[in-house]
């Protein structure tokens, strides 16, 4: 009998594969990936793809500071992702990868290093040591990146230091000049003191900051006859700000031309004054006086009232609070609010923007008393020459209440713009900046940046706008948009592309299109250093002024007598000049849109609007088709932003060293990345343990494939098998992920999959046909059939999971058993796989026929296919409940047991059905043996029930299947078998 049982094992068709179960992704990716590099794979999937519809996703250039981080695991992923599914799906998708190489972190970071040394090197030395700083991490990301298993082009990626990227770039900016939406104008902009250097609001982050807020009497220098006052009666308007730093630089105060002010009749300690405030805002400066200086105010009383208009019509004019000598007027202005303060507002023009409106309009000094250290110049009070400004607030507050002007003074928390590479408070300084004009029409247009962005991004896609996604995107960018000031583009930095301005002995500048494009020359040819080492005559030799139609005056600028200008370009201008510095100049498309552009969200006011405003200002058109946006990776909370600053950040190196590109990628694939991304240790576990059944899958549809030929074994399902219904599901499995990639929803996409693998495939159908694939003839044609589904099922899943899991995909590719020597090499070369309609049609069929109507067969009496798998699969459940509490009375093999059908009286076509799946249903529940019983008593409205029942004392068992039925020990040559097991040892005796 032992000898019986060791030809009966080995009479089974058990699985073999070469595909390991264990991953071991350290050792195997970068195997494979050398082996990607070796065979030129992104070169072999760009020779296949040539001439089919061009799909650009063009790359936002992540800075060259540092290792990657988990923000950029997340981007890069999601990029190559969309890469791989175009490419795999029919397109033509090249992908560039960028590099942001100029700007302050690099420049910064150099100098520290250089330390003291610094001070006695050239601008173009310590240039040299921010290139070779650049260089170096653009080289560790590359690796870094390419770990992470990314397809594209390596070897000769964009980097915005190069010297085609410089002079193209150069080329953008001479296109915007050219449309004359370029100027040069002391403005006040956002000042880093920190850094030294002008910043634009993609640069600012904004951060509570606890400063002192004031109110101030200004007094009048005169008091005229229509407001009401008492001979020797002071009269002053009382102002509040939170900027006392910025009292040397007023020039005037503001009113709202349709408020009411009122003239209060105050009584104090100090004695009896009159105060100018809005009536409406009255209660709120008592309150402030009372809760600070309790007692000081005596009484209080209005005595007249008077309309904004009227009272800046009037002429007033008052003492300067800081300069006595000098007397400011009162002008009005709309954008003075009641929601605090006092109705009345200091004004600056050389420290805030509507303030320098302001200034415009009424012809004010534009006056900036703040050097670039943030000190006080020397045309302020002696006290206050060389002070910073952060320091000179309690200076000037104790100033203000020694001269009895101070009305009350407090400590408020308030949000307010940072440095955000510096992290430090900024301050709005009048210098003069390059800017970009967004409401200025451009020449070729007739209409401004800010008209033609927001048109765009108000028009969906179906109306030739652009495609945001999420949807939310359109609101965010085009918020941002109506908002946002000029674009001060020029930084007072040296590593950066230098603005190509030259300037006359009167300091008027020289920069046309024509001698902009004349520089750009020189800097293809030697690089943007050039500016530092050649004469301006030099870089000007392709340039003829005499000639140039744009220079109204060019005997004004003697080029032998011109000087260099000292400013960089904006580093968001590098960037956002990609479009045409990369897509077009390098061939990726002949015009721009690109198909899409993939950033997170901070991108909305940085590299998506930058890009939109260059290339409306250059094109007239927009950058790109559509803008999909992902979230900030956040700690396992939820509640913080992941960044270096802060110290929370994931270690990418550490996790591929870990786990491995695969996982890490399988995280990112399941991740919605239309919101904030949770990331810790244990959440990329999840993804770990999601891995190992995927895998397990994997390999277990090549072990049950280890005999199967497709060219020659393939055999299609019965039409009631579960074979059918898992070619159903697979089809289905295929239209969903398919639809779910087109519409970028990979989260969607990874949960498909998954669900498929753990639920339809390993739960449900691959363990209800392990008895015929073990257990049938070799060549019977159930299992043929069954074989040739599952080889379905692992082609499928191999090409869908491709983009999400390169490396396991293409070990997987080279050990599916006998596949197509003429099938490509490598899974990357394969389009994804497409669902076959009349199969879908099968699968989505839940009509309920009328039995009168139909024919005989089961399905016809009781609908479709797919109704049938339904109400099957609710047998199964049933049925499978019933099991586990067999198996918690004792019964812990389900082949021990047996499942009986009970079907109600007069149901025949119900019981039709039964009988013609009851051998499927065998196999769904995993027992031993199924049964059917007629015309039992159910309850009224059910028509079948299942019962399972203990068959260790009714039946034997088979002692090859280990089926427990009664038909072991029908064949009298296997006594011990079961009638099919007898007659395929007979078969397998006849080979």
């Amino acid at each position: 009998m032992s000898d019986d049982k060791n030809i009966f094992k080995e009479s089974l068709n058990l699985p073999k594969t070469t595909f390991d179960m264990k991953a071991g992704l350290l050792a195997k990716e970068p195997v494979i990936q050398a082996r990607w590099k070796a065979d030129n794979l992104y070169g072999q999937i760009r020779k296949a793809s040539a001439g089919n519809e061009r799909f650009i996703l063009h790359d936002g250039p992540p800075y060259a500071n540092g290792n990657i981080h988990m923000g950029h695991a997340l981007n890069k992923v999601l990029k190559d992702m969309v890469v791989r599914i175009k490419n795999m799906t029919g397109f033509d998708a090249p992908y560039i990868h960028g590099w942001d190489c100029h700007g302050l972190p690099i420049e910064q970071k150099v100098m520290e290093n250089l330390g003291e040394a610094a001070a006695t090197m050239s601008a173009v030395d310590i240039r040299r040591r921010c290139h070779a700083y650049a260089k170096k991490f653009v080289g560790i990301q590359s690796e870094q990146f390419q770990r992470l298993g990314l397809m594209g082009e390596f070897d000769e990626p964009y980097l915005t230091l190069n010297k085609p990227y410089e002079a193209a770039e150069l080329e953008v900016l001479a296109k915007l000049v050219e449309n004359g939406i370029v100027r040069k104008q002391l403005k006040p902009v956002h000042w880093s003191i920190e850094n030294r250097t002008a910043l634009a609001d993609a640069e600012l982050e904004h951060k509570d900051r606890t400063d002192t807020s004031i109110f101030v009497a200004f007094e009048l220098t005169a008091v005229p006859a229509t407001l009401p006052h008492k001979e020797g009666q002071k009269v002053s308007l009382a102002i509040w700000t939170t900027t006392p730093w910025t009292l040397p630089a007023n020039r005037a105060v503001a009113v709202h031309p349709d408020f009411e002010y009122a003239c209060v009749s105050v009584n104090s300690q100090d004695g009896s004054a009159i105060w100018i405030v809005a009536e409406k805002r009255l209660e709120a400066l008592l309150a402030s006086i009372n809760s600070k200086r309790p007692g000081w105010l005596v009484s209080h009383e209005i005595t007249g009232k008077i309309g904004g208009a009227k009272l800046a019509e009037a002429g007033l004019t008052y003492k300067h609070p800081i300069d006595p000598l000098r007397s400011c007027p009162v002008v009005t202005a709309l954008y003075v609010t009641l929601e605090d303060g006092t109705g009345l507002v200091h004004t600056a023009p050389g420290h805030g923007i509507e303030d320098y409106g302001t200034g415009l309009k009424h012809h004010l000094e534009i006056c900036c008393p703040v050097g670039p250290d943030g000190t006080f110049d020397d045309t302020v009070p002696q006290w206050l020459r060389g002070v910073n400004v952060w320091k000179s607030n309690a200076l000037i507050v104790e100033r203000l209440r020694g001269a009895g002007v101070l009305l009350v003074d407090e400590q408020i928390t308030h949000s307010y713009p940072h440095d955000w590479r510096s992290k430090t408070p900024t301050i709005f300084r009048a210098t003069e900046q390059w800017f970009v004009g967004v409401d200025t029409p451009t020449k070729a247009t007739g209409r401004s940046l800010r008209e033609m962005a927001m048109n765009l991004c108000r028009r969906t896609e179906d109306d030739g706008g652009v495609q945001f996604v999420p949807s939310w995107g359109r609101n965010r960018i085009a918020g941002m948009l109506e908002s946002r000031p000029d674009w001060c583009i020029s930084r007072q930095r040296s590593w950066g592309l230098p603005i190509p301005a030259f300037y006359n002995q009167a300091g008027e500048p020289l920069m046309t299109p024509a001698s902009i494009r004349a520089v750009a020359k020189v800097f293809a040819e030697q690089g943007s250093d050039a500016w530092f080492s050649l004469s301006p005559r030099e870089l000007l030799e392709a340039y003829d002024l005499h000639k140039d139609k744009d220079l109204k005056n060019a005997a004004d600028f003697p080029i032998d007598q011109l000087t260099k200008g000292t400013d960089t370009l904006d580093v968001w201008f590098d960037s956002g000049s990609s479009w045409f510095a990369v897509a077009i100049s390098r061939g990726l498309v002949k015009d721009i849109p690109v198909n899409l552009y993939l950033e997170g969200s901070d991108q909305h006011r940085g590299w998506f609007q930058t890009s939109l405003l260059l290339a409306l200002g250059a094109a007239g058109k927009a950058p790109y088709q559509a803008v999909l946006t992902h979230g900030y990776v956040v700690d396992e909370d939820g509640r913080t932003k992941m960044s270096k600053s802060l110290g929370n950040t994931m270690n990418v190196v550490d996790q591929l060293k870990k786990r491995g590109a695969d996982v890490l990628r399988l995280w990112v694939a399941t991740q919605n990345y239309q919101e904030d991304i949770r990331c810790g240790d244990k959440l990329i576990a999840q993804a770990e343990d999601a891995y190992r059944k995927i895998r397990n899958t994997l390999r277990f549809c090549m072990g049950a494939c280890s005999d199967f030929d497709a060219a020659h074994h393939a055999t299609e399902p019965a039409d009631h098998s579960v074979d059918l219904w898992m070619k159903m599901e697979l089809h289905l499995l295929i239209r969903d992920v398919r639809g779910a990639y087109d519409r970028y929803e990979f989260h969607r996409a990874a949960r498909l999959i998954y669900e498929f693998c753990t639920v339809q495939a390993s739960s449900i159908y691959l363990s209800a046909v392990k008895d015929r694939l073990y257990c049938e003839s070799p060549n019977a044609l159930r299992r043929r059939a069954t074989q040739t589904v599952i080889h379905q099922v692992l082609m499928t899943l191999v090409k869908l999971l491709a983009p999400i899991l390169p490396h396991t995909c293409e070990e997987a590719w080279e050990h599916i058993p006998f596949r197509d020597p003429g099938q490509a090499h490598s899974v990357h070369l394969t389009r994804l796989p497409d669902y076959d309609p009349e199969v879908l049609a099968l699968a989505e069929d839940l009509r309920v026929v009328n039995p009168d109507q139909g024919s005989a067969s089961p399905e016809r009496l009781e609908g479709g296919p797919a109704y049938v798998w339904q109400r099957l699969m609710d047998l199964r459940a049933e049925g499978l409940g019933k099991l586990e509490a067999l198996r918690n009375a004792g019964v812990k093999n389900s082949l021990d047991a047996e499942a009986v059908f009970k079907v109600a009286a007069g149901k025949d076509n119900v019981a039709a059905v039964i009988e013609t799946y009851l051998k499927e249903l065998e196999d769904l529940l995993g027992v031993g043996y199924a049964r059917m019983e007629k015309g039992a008593p159910l309850p009224e409205g059910q028509d079948v029930a299942v019962e399972v029942g203990d068959t260790r004392e009714k039946y034997q068992r088979c002692e090859r299947s280990w089926k427990r039925r009664p038909d072991v020990g029908s064949d009298a040559d296997f006594p011990t078998l079961s009638a099919r097991d007898a007659v395929v040892m007979k078969d397998l005796a006849g080979q």
